[in-house]
């Protein structure tokens, strides 16, 4: 049976943003492969999450958020989370677009130099406008699976050129270990990879292609696909990272340089096509998922053709644009956002196992016992993650 690829790649598309790629280059440079099995956990609680967010959407035809608001009976809470909603999602995005914005610029300067550098941000923030307000869920998907495409090929081939032991990679996947210091680069490498918009952004998408529960076991086989084969790209630059002889390493193109000598100007090629692919994906589908979740939280159920859904997508893109082109910094929205959605996490994920519990919504197609016991894992952990999160703006950690 032929698979097509659908919304679970532009899940992928959206965990492997820039900060992604960052973070699993430290960890690839200090720690060698040793921290493989992080990211193993970390794609294994998402496919549990995201296939739970998925069921939901095909069987309720309705948002995350949507869900979330009809199951909640007392008029506080429900207010209270979905104020932490917005906060999370539409704030946080906006403060994180930048980042996704200036890793793809990184990406178009290893390839084209630094010359026209002051053009970068505008490039992918026009390039994602045009993309964006085509308003067209099949374009929109065809344009991200390629990008997918081309980003996973960029980084799987550069991490073959390094040559990697093969033994000492499957022993860093299945034996944990935790060296001295290695904590906060284990939670950074799962708290990138399980990302609570994109339970927002998944219930949403699947509720635009698919109509009909028949579609279930496709929706399923499109998440464990999708989201593998961005588990694999995280592995990848955590093994080409892992080649580098200098530990001197800031940024990911500073993991490109340091391949160059041994490896050739392939390497920058490469890394620079990956880490453009991954940020003008992230620099998308963050803004798209701040579109759903505003639509979902205010009530509108509206298309993506409708002029508020495209009025929040575009505020985010341009405030993106703007923090990236003159250098600005929001240091302390980026702390906000940091602590909702640290909180906002472990919430979601407790909603999200209520709901697909609930027979009145899901009818027969609630959680397994077993799916329940992995639910339960994810809670724990995403809970240790937030904390984690939040004790860290406030230096706490």
């Amino acid at each position: 049976m032929k698979l097509k690829m659908g919304p679970g790649v532009l899940v992928a598309a959206a965990f492997i943003g820039p900060g992604t790629v960052t973070v699993c280059s430290m960890a690839g440079v200090q720690y060698g492969y040793l921290l493989l099995w992080a990211l193993l956990l970390s794609v294994v609680a998402t496919v549990v999450l995201q296939e739970m967010a998925a069921r939901l959407g095909i069987v309720t035809q309705k948002g995350l958020a949507n869900a979330i608001k009809e199951e909640i009976g007392v008029r506080w809470i429900k207010m209270m989370v979905l104020g932490l909603i917005l906060s999370a999602i539409v704030v946080g995005n906006a403060a994180y677009e930048g980042g996704n914005i200036g890793g793809a610029s990184l990406g178009l300067e290893a390839i084209f130099g630094q010359e026209y550098q002051s053009f970068y941000p505008w490039i992918v923030g026009i390039f994602a406008f045009l993309l964006l307000f085509l308003g067209n869920y099949r374009v929109l998907e065809k344009v991200l699976v390629s990008l997918v495409v081309i980003m996973s090929i960029s980084f799987l081939l550069t991490a073959i050129i390094t040559g990697p032991d093969i033994s000492a990679i499957i022993q860093g996947l299945f034996i944990p270990k935790t060296p001295d210091g290695s904590i906060l680069n284990i939670i950074a490498l799962v708290g990138t990879t399980v990302v609570p918009y994109n339970l927002f952004l998944h219930t949403s998408l699947v509720s635009e292609k698919w109509k009909s529960k028949e579609n279930l076991k496709e929706a399923r086989r499109d998440t464990v696909v999708s989201i593998v084969l961005g588990g694999m790209v995280s592995m990848a630059i955590v093994v080409t990272a892992a080649a580098i002889p200098s530990s001197e390493i800031t940024n990911v193109m500073d993991m490109a340089k340091g391949l160059e000598p041994l490896y050739g100007e392939s390497a920058k090629y490469f890394m620079g096509i990956g880490l453009f692919a991954a940020g003008v994906t992230s620099a998308i589908t963050a803004p798209l998922a701040a579109a759903y979740v505003a639509n979902s939280c205010f009530g509108w159920n509206t298309t993506m053709n409708d002029l508020r859904f495209k009025l929040v997508w575009m505020i985010i893109l341009l405030v993106g644009v703007l923090f990236m082109s003159v250098g600005i910094k929001p240091l302390e929205i980026i702390k906000f956002a940091q602590v909702t959605n640290g909180m906002l996490l472990p919430i979601i994920a407790i909603f999200l196992l209520w709901i697909v519990n609930r027979k009145t919504v899901m009818q027969e197609y609630q959680n397994t016992q077993f799916q329940n016991v992995m639910g339960i894992i994810i809670i724990i952990l995403s809970a240790i993650l937030g904390a984690k999160s939040i004790l860290t703006v406030f230096g706490l950690f």
